[in-house]
């Protein structure tokens, strides 16, 4: 990967080179480098899942070899306990979430085996009248059968990690395994039951985390976004599973956990001072995977599609706010990146978590450095050499690009996964959108983790809330308020260099103004419910359980999975 770098940073080099080399060439050099890494981990993570996913006859099993050994649910043994974490979330659809895996776990005979725990957070009250009703008839309904035990505290200090630190005081002891699901998430139990199996089968294994993919929907937006992270999860996963290997990742969701030396390994502190990023850690999982595995314990994941899902965001907006969260949550890592005792593949997990959010400040320094001096000078072949800098831009896109086209080229040449995406024609027609939405989204987030950044020292922060995840229109007003810094930078970069430099306004429409200037929009068109339904009907962003659907979904009766039309064989 090192190597990969060094060669983008190279070539990047020469195509400034046209005119000399300045401070500010210097400059553009230093924010390209720092965006190379997930360049890199990106292409590799996708090159090695690509290999593995086409000359392996059981591509999980092969990246994690304890898959292979696993109790049968009739033998698995001890007590699992099943932990739902909630916080201001409308109780109807976690209700209806947790009853269809606890029916399914009753059916196959291992509910004595399994204690259900919903930990809540929620402070809103007006839904916590609702929850504590939802929550306590769910119990009565199973009482006798599969056990509930609601809980809400009345603070939710240290977040979701403390809410489980809390479960594990109180009832950890009495608990082998603990399964973590979040209020978007879903398992069924199909999966749960293999997973608890996997990890009773290998007592070194303190965490195996399951992939999660998202839920079939109607929001537009999360129809596209989530079609193309299915695009990209498989080979990236399968290949980052394959060399981080005992040293994997947690997601803080829907994986399972071996509560002992999680109870006596895991306890993240509260990072003293006075400074925003101090006190109690947002986001916790990576942190609690790497202390895990330097505890003695192997994380792995899983990398197969149907042991999960998750609902996205259904607008622009709760994306973005969800996003923001995260950020803040990851660079606390950089307080833990140094812990003793670490393995080196954990550090390194840590270290590029972060530079997920850090690279976005070097994508906009970057644009818009390259604006200016594009817009200053007669005209671009002054600043950059036209064969190299074709080459750099192809060499970028390919690896951007990486992980979904590996998974593009396997679905295409697999006609059983043609016809479960929809068939080739809706298949080839949802990339196209999906590209389209992607180069438009990934310049609005950018700035907005940008800006977000740009707050912290001055007190902008967000704990851990409770999102609206029910579709829902934005109007142009909202959008308007949310969005108004990417349109302005947009719209600026590309009327500068339109009376500049025109030549070069469709490179800079197509990789990051144009998706600036048209936010906008694009965050109202693709919020509005009627949009959404009409793309499920056309099969835009279908997933393979809208064609083929599980019956574990089935009984969530889905609105995507009633509005998908059927696909013909072949």
């Amino acid at each position: 990967m090192a190597t990969s770098i060094a060669a983008l940073i190279g070539l990047a080099a020469l195509s400034l080179s046209a005119g000399g080399f300045d401070a500010v060439d210097l400059l553009l050099l230093a924010l390209f480098g720092a965006t190379t890494p997930w360049l890199a981990i990106g292409y590799w993570n996708a090159a090695i899942g690509f290999f593995i996913m086409r000359f392996t006859d059981d591509p999980s099993t092969y990246v994690v070899p304890q898959a292979a050994r696993a109790v049968p649910p009739s033998a698995i043994a001890g007590s699992t306990a099943i932990l739902m974490c909630v916080r201001n979330e409308s109780p109807d659809r976690v209700v209806r979430n947790l009853n269809a895996m606890m029916a399914d776990i009753d059916a196959a005979g291992c509910a004595d085996r399994f204690h259900v725990y919903v930990l809540s957070d929620t402070s809103l009250p007006d839904i916590l009248s609702a929850e504590a009703e939802a929550f306590g008839e769910l119990a009565r309904q199973w009482a006798g059968r599969l056990p509930l035990t609601y809980r809400r505290r009345t603070a939710n200090t240290g977040y979701k990690a403390g809410n489980i630190r809390d479960f594990l005081e109180r009832w950890g002891d009495a608990h082998e395994l603990m399964v973590t699901l979040d209020a978007d998430s879903y398992m069924t139990a199909s999966a749960v039951l293999r997973m608890v199996g996997i990890v009773q089968a290998n007592p070194k294994l303190g965490i195996l985390q399951g992939l999660v993919v998202g839920m079939p929907s109607t929001s537009a937006f999360a129809r596209i976004f989530q079609f193309g992270m299915r695009l990209g999860m498989r080979s990236w996963t399968i290949g980052s599973a394959w060399w981080q290997a005992d040293c994997g990742p947690y997601w803080g969701h829907n994986a399972v956990i071996r509560v002992a030396p999680f109870k006596q390994h895991c306890a993240i502190p509260v990072l003293p001072g006075n400074g925003l990023l101090r006190g109690h850690v947002l986001s916790h999982d990576q942190i609690e995977a790497a202390l895990m595995r330097r505890a003695g314990y192997d994380v792995r994941v899983l990398p197969e599609e149907d042991l999960g899902w998750e609902e996205n965001p259904p607008t622009l907006i709760e994306f973005i706010r969800r996003d923001q969260r995260w950020c803040q949550g990851t660079l606390q890592y950089v307080f833990f990146a140094g812990t003793p005792g670490l393995e080196v593949v954990s550090r390194f997990q840590l270290l590029f978590a972060m530079l997920m959010f850090l690279g976005s400040p070097a994508w906009i320094g970057l644009l818009l450095v390259s604006t200016l001096v594009l817009a200053a000078t007669p005209s671009p072949g002054a600043v950059v050499d036209a064969d190299y800098g074709m080459a750099l831009l192809v060499t970028i896109l390919v690896m951007w690009f990486a992980p979904k086209i590996a998974t593009i080229v396997d679905v295409l040449s697999r006609p059983i996964l043609r016809r479960r995406f929809g068939g080739a024609f809706r298949f080839l027609g949802s990339i196209a959108i999906e590209t389209a939405f992607f180069l438009l989204l990934s310049p609005i987030m950018w700035t907005a983790h940008t800006l977000f950044l740009a707050g912290l020292p001055f007190g902008r922060a967000i704990g851990w809330i409770g999102q609206v995840r029910n579709d829902h229109s934005v109007s142009w007003s909202t959008a308007l308020r949310h969005l108004w810094p990417q349109t302005l930078l947009g719209a600026a970069s590309l009327m500068l260099l339109g009376l500049q430099q025109p030549e070069a306004l469709p490179y800079v429409f197509v990789l990051w103004a144009g998706g600036l200037a048209l936010s906008i929009p694009l965050c109202v068109i693709t919020s509005r419910p009627s949009v959404g339904l009409a793309y499920s009907r056309i099969g835009i962003g279908r997933l393979p359980e809208e064609t083929d659907p599980p019956a574990a979904l089935e009984h969530l009766e889905l609105p995507a999975l009633r509005a998908a039309q059927p696909v013909a064989p072949g």
